[in-house]
């Protein structure tokens, strides 16, 4: 009875697979949603699912196209995830292929992947808020690769809510005029329905042919630990069907498709996928590495000329990962390889620690980009693990010819303070910097001002949007604003003041190495990079934080920081000590001052040949990221 019962269950999802051939490329629309964080794209994703009848009207849809528990818990979309709307407009019917895409700008990579496999975006602008500068900088992302551009102010139902101030900024910043906006609220549904008519009538159908031979764009993939990897493709010509032979155009690795369909929002199997249409396939791969993002897939014998792809991204921030333990290296080890899958901006390169064992040394595009990483390995893989304090890379570029010999070129990178080669063997060193937009109300201007130049950043522009919101440009090392610019400038302006930056490429820096000694000794891995106008402040700050993680030993213990030979910072752990006066009452004072002088000596001798041993949780404390900073 059992392959009976199969047999009615195949037969039944073959009877439900849909028919994708009733849409020709000239009904198929293919858009992303962009914002800046909390503006609404998820809640007017979930109106425009409703409307066209995607998923049933309920109280419960919040953040449906949001499966990742990190996004739920935090209110924000941190993957771009995609779904197919069908919609009947004037008699004929559409294809609508929508993809959400996150807002802040650490996960800008997962915008210019969405919009790669698109023709159009919804420029979603939040009525109370106005233009933010994460709007901006996604504006321009959309305006760079011609696409076609809907604005939509969102959010009138509110009482503050102010649309005819937002829809001259949109003409002032970015010349689109007032009567292309479409007014709307995502939360009631009200003129949610007009959005889709403008995205019908104003962006344009994918330029492609089903005649063409099959040429499939890869642009995002997770792992299914049953099926294999999941690729999500968009199709640029042909078409593409269960059974057929493909190759992929990375790995020269050839595959049968098990399964091709359309993500509504869940999987929906269809019989076959045409060209302009965007769904998923599976194809039995069963190596993390073998769905690139950005990878070509064509038909087995018809070979094609690859897409472009993307850009790599272009990490910021470094981190090292270790384990908890050294027995999980290799549990963790699968679990960064299936992660990393699912979000390719990391980049992952082998490092050891003395003090930490074997791990990783991860490049991030953002800090909340790396406190999001972490809590998906904690979260969908069980892992708890040490991260290290963020740093940037930095360059240095080599004048003794015996060194250039050895690294084979002029310019190298270093990224761990162990390999910061000694200032008498290079010409320059250079540090990565970042051209930041804040876009603030008014009345914060002096504060921000000030902050910035505390952080060593230099004024490139600045604009007024319109009376009350300002616009201004910086240039900033990125090592300023890694850890905790963000936070400063939100509490500074009241949370009002909103951050996006992009890299500026290197600067030349008057960068030292310094090193933190224990009663003398070097200790290799609390080395540091900075600044020499920071030196000062990061070495006491050092100090101090050793001074509360190293245990007390029976003699004194000297933290310092030194830059070569000079020692900058200094704080004394004081030692354990008996009280040897106790069992004098009275007498005389040169009785006392002999028993403590003998208890001088004593611990003198001690400290010449005591040692210190920093315990690794005294490490792990100094190390590792401060939460409570």
């Amino acid at each position: 009875w059992l392959p009976a019962v199969c047999r009615r269950l195949y037969s039944s999802r073959d009877r439900e697979r849909l028919d994708m051939s009733m849409y020709p490329v000239e009904s198929i629309r293919n858009f992303s949603i962009i914002a800046h964080v909390d503006h609404g794209k998820s809640t007017l994703a979930d109106r425009l699912l409703e409307i066209t009848g995607t998923i049933a009207k309920t109280d419960r849809n919040k953040q449906v196209l949001d499966k990742l528990q990190v996004e739920r818990e935090r209110g924000i979309t941190v993957k771009a995830q995609s779904a197919s709307l069908f919609y009947n407009h004037e008699g004929v019917n559409y294809l609508l292929n929508l993809i959400d895409t996150p807002g802040h700008v650490d996960f800008s990579y997962e915008v210019s992947r969405s919009l790669s496999a698109c023709q159009g975006v919804i420029l979603v602008v939040d009525s109370n808020e106005g233009i933010q500068a994460q709007t901006v900088a996604n504006f321009y992302l959309a305006f760079e690769a011609q696409l076609a551009i809907i604005p939509v102010i969102n959010k009138i139902d509110l009482k503050n809510a102010d649309p005819e101030r937002v829809e001259k900024q949109i003409e002032k910043l970015f010349d689109i005029p007032i009567d292309e906006c479409v007014r709307i609220s995502a939360k009631q549904g009200t003129n949610v329905e007009k959005v889709l008519q403008k995205v019908i009538k104003k962006i344009p159908p994918p330029q492609c042919n089903t005649a063409d031979p099959l040429k499939a764009l890869v642009f995002d993939s997770t792992f299914d630990h049953y099926r294999g990897v999941i690729a999500n493709i968009a199709l640029f010509g042909g078409e593409i069907q269960k059974g057929q032979k493909i190759v992929s155009a990375h790995t020269k690795k050839r595959y049968e498709v098990s399964e091709v369909g359309i993500l509504t929002p869940n999987e929906q199997p269809t019989h076959k996928l045409y060209a302009g249409q965007v769904g998923y396939l599976i194809a039995g791969m069963k190596e993390v590495t073998e769905a690139q993002i950005g990878d070509t897939l064509f038909l087995y014998k018809q070979p094609v000329e690859p897409l472009p792809g993307f850009k790599s991204a272009k990490p910021m921030v470094f981190a090292g990962m270790y384990p908890v333990d050294q027995t999980e290296y290799n549990n963790l080890k699968s679990a960064l390889e299936r992660l990393t899958l699912n979000d390719s901006s990391v980049t992952v390169h082998r490092d050891s620690s003395l003090a930490l064992g074997a791990g990783w040394r991860l490049g991030f595009l953002g800090l909340l980009h790396m406190e999001v990483f972490n809590q998906r390995l904690e979260q969908e893989y069980n892992m708890s693990v040490i991260l290290t304090a963020p740093t940037v890379p930095y360059k240095a570029i080599l004048s003794s010819p015996k060194l250039i010999k050895e690294f084979g070129k002029a310019e190298i990178t270093i990224i761990n303070p162990a390999q910061f080669p000694d200032k008498l063997s290079v010409s320059e060193y250079l540090e990565p910097t970042v051209l930041g937009t804040i876009v603030t109300p008014h009345e914060y201007i002096g504060k921000i001002i000030s902050l910035c130049q505390d952080r060593r950043a230099v004024q490139k522009d600045m604009l007024y949007i319109d009376e009350q919101r300002v616009m201004l440009k910086y240039l900033f090392p990125l090592n300023e604003i890694v850890v905790d610019f963000y936070d400063a400038l939100k509490s500074l302006s009241s949370g009002y003041a909103s951050f996006d930056y992009e890299d500026a490429g290197y600067q030349a820096a008057d960068l030292i190495k310094m090193d933190v000694l224990l009663n003398g000794n070097q200790v290799e891995e609390l080395a540091t990079i900075t600044h020499s106008d920071k030196a000062y402040a990061t070495g006491k700050f050092l100090c101090e934080r050793l001074k509360d993680a190293i245990p007390r030993q029976l003699f004194e213990i000297a933290i310092q920081a030194a830059i070569g030979k000079k020692i900058i910072a200094r704080e004394t752990l004081k030692a354990y000590r008996k009280n040897v006066v106790a069992k004098c009452y009275g007498g005389d004072i040169t009785r006392r001052m002999k028993l403590l002088k003998r208890q001088a000596e004593g611990k003198k001798l001690m400290r010449k040949i005591g040692n210190v041993e920093v315990p690794r949780d005294a490490f792990i404390r100094v190390l590792k990221r401060q939460t409570d900073k």
